[in-house]
């Protein structure tokens, strides 16, 4: 008897946290963008405790090539529940903002040269080629959260992921008197214009140093790179880990301390 209660309540206790994960995920509202014919799909995180009468900080997390598509949810699989963690919604109240690229899109524009097995063995990135429709929707759509009234505007940051981490290199380079910092995640960019964020937008970089789908000489360049031009940055490689360093990442302790001590002057 004493031992058929325990499973019950084991089971109890299992169904309240597959539960609470659901409803976790759910506080993001499902949100659409339209912009001349195209729809960009996002998610939203109120702040905790949200009062109309204050202005918020604004995180936007940008998702890797995998989570392409159109059921905005797919952009959460990574990241997702690291924004819902209590100390981190308690400490540091924000709006974040997590958009979902539509298959055959991109957050930047660029040309990848991969081998057989998928690898990316080179890469462009021009800043003067048209951005892709999902990226012009997304700068749209901050233009008008910006204009809401609700969002601190000298307290803006983006991050992402492989596809997002060069989404955010090249937000930062073509938009750096938005941002506060950023911290971009095994992604890659035109290093070469890095001067045009450089001493403008703190960055915190993050890559695996096994990884096998964008070499983490992308990373090791911009390393170098802000280095010479003696910008504020950081610069983490976490050796033998592969493309999902994002889980290195979200466990790291003072990544949100770091980027809310930045503000816009």
């Amino acid at each position: 008897m004493n031992y058929f209660r325990y499973l019950l309540v084991c089971c109890s206790l299992l169904l309240t946290a597959t539960g609470s994960q659901a409803q976790d995920l759910s506080a993001f509202s499902y949100e659409s963008y339209y912009r001349q014919g195209d729809t960009l799909r996002y998610r939203l995180l109120m702040p905790v405790n949200y009062d109309v009468h204050k202005k918020y900080p604004l995180i936007v997390f940008l998702h890797g090539a995998g989570e392409r598509g159109y059921d905005n949810n797919a952009q959460l699989l990574h990241g997702g529940t690291m924004f819902l963690r209590d100390s981190l919604r308690n400490n540091y109240p924000a709006f974040v903002l997590a958009p979902q690229c539509p298959t055959g899109s991109s957050w930047a524009p660029m040309k990848l040269k991969r081998d057989s097995l998928g690898r990316i063995v080179a890469g462009e990135f021009p800043l003067d080629a048209p951005a892709p429709p999902a990226m012009t929707a997304l700068n749209s759509l901050l233009d008008s959260l910006l204009a809401s009234g609700k969002i601190d505007t000298k307290r803006v940051y983006i991050g992402g992921l492989s596809m997002g981490g060069m989404g955010t290199f090249y937000m930062i380079t073509k938009r750096p008197e938005l941002f506060a910092a950023a911290f971009p995640i095994c992604g890659a960019g035109n290093t070469e214009e890095a001067g045009r964020f450089a001493r403008k937008v703190p960055v915190w970089i993050f890559h695996g140093g096994a990884d096998n789908v964008v070499p983490v000489e992308a990373s090791r360049a911009y390393d170098t790179k802000l280095k010479s031009l003696r910008a504020e940055y950081k610069y983490t490689e976490y050796p033998g880990v592969g493309h999902n360093s994002w889980d290195n990442v979200f466990v790291e302790p003072d990544l949100f301390r770091w980027l809310f001590a930045h503000k816009k002057k």
